[in-house]
């Protein structure tokens, strides 16, 4: 009996130190591995390019850089942003409505066309200009022309930008129409896709006149571009618009982020005065330049 007892004690003290032994080494070992990493989330900014594509990076990386650190933070998982930046306005809107992209800036008849092809889009928020949610288009000439009147349009060429462009396409042919210039009464025109190229083409003289935004414009004549303005009109600012599967939570911390009044400087780097909250209604001019230029 005193033997048998003998051995299961010499066994128990044996299983004692191997056990210990093992803690010991998975101890020893443990720090070897990290932990699991963090969640990351990862989200695609998109847009198309009104002017040279390497801008439009140029213009956007910064903000979206303040984008993900903020939103990081206060979702408490790394945030990132890849960027697909379109050819055309038409690819843009279809990436967008087909929930290939998560965010994006597009111009206001753009936004329009993305909530026919899916009602679900939702708006994040709207540029804001001097606290007002319109800004500035231009039609010009060349800086050499006689031409002082929308009127003197009529049996010349004519540029307009993308065929989805608000300030490229349907304002500007709201203002011909409003001043009774159609397609039929221009000897000729054409989409040039980007604003500077409009511009361009007219300071070439390829075309008498053209469609682009003030910003395009200013920029084109510090690089000697020669022409001049014609004619302004308002244009409703940007707005930036989440799809329709983008997570709620995710959307709701990228509206609050970028509506933050302490967020005005970096804002500023995409919209001369930060955003404003917006909704459908603010488009509701945009929608009747679009059914206006049916007729065009």
């Amino acid at each position: 009996m005193k033997q048998t007892e003998s051995r299961v004690s010499a066994f128990v003290s044996k299983c004692r130190r191997l056990c210990g032994g093992v803690l010991l080494i998975a101890l020893i070992l443990l720090p070897i591995y990290p932990r699991e990493a963090r969640a990351e989330i990862s989200l695609t900014f998109g847009s198309y390019a009104a002017d040279k594509p390497t801008e439009t990076v140029r213009q956007y990386r910064p903000f979206l850089a303040f984008l993900e650190k903020r939103l990081s933070e206060r979702l408490g998982e790394t945030v990132t942003f890849k960027m697909s930046i379109s050819k055309d306005y038409a690819e843009a809107v279809r990436q967008l409505a087909d929930g290939e992209v998560d965010l994006a800036r597009f111009g206001p008849a753009s936004y329009v066309r993305a909530k026919q092809l899916n009602p679900k889009i939702r708006i994040v928020a709207i540029e804001t200009k001097k606290g007002r949610k319109r800004f500035t288009g231009l039609i010009v000439v060349h800086h050499d022309s006689p031409i002082r009147s929308l009127k003197e349009l009529a049996g010349v060429t004519f540029a307009f930008g993308d065929e989805l462009s608000t300030t490229g396409r349907y304002l500007a042919q709201a203002q011909l129409m409003d001043a009774g210039i159609t397609s039929v009464d221009l000897q000729g025109f054409s989409y040039l896709g980007r604003h500077d190229l409009v511009g361009e083409a007219v300071g070439a003289r390829k075309f008498t006149a053209g469609a682009l935004r003030q910003s395009t414009f200013r920029a084109l004549v510090a690089k000697g571009v020669p022409i001049r303005v014609l004619v302004s009109f308002e244009n409703v600012t940007n707005p930036w618009l989440a799809s329709a599967d983008l997570d709620v939570e995710i959307f709701q911390a990228i509206r609050e982020v970028m509506l933050a009044p302490g967020n005005a400087e970096i804002a500023r780097r995409i919209s001369n005065h930060g955003f404003l909250p917006s909704g459908d209604a603010d488009f509701d001019l945009i929608r009747e330049a679009i059914e206006q230029s049916r007729s065009f």
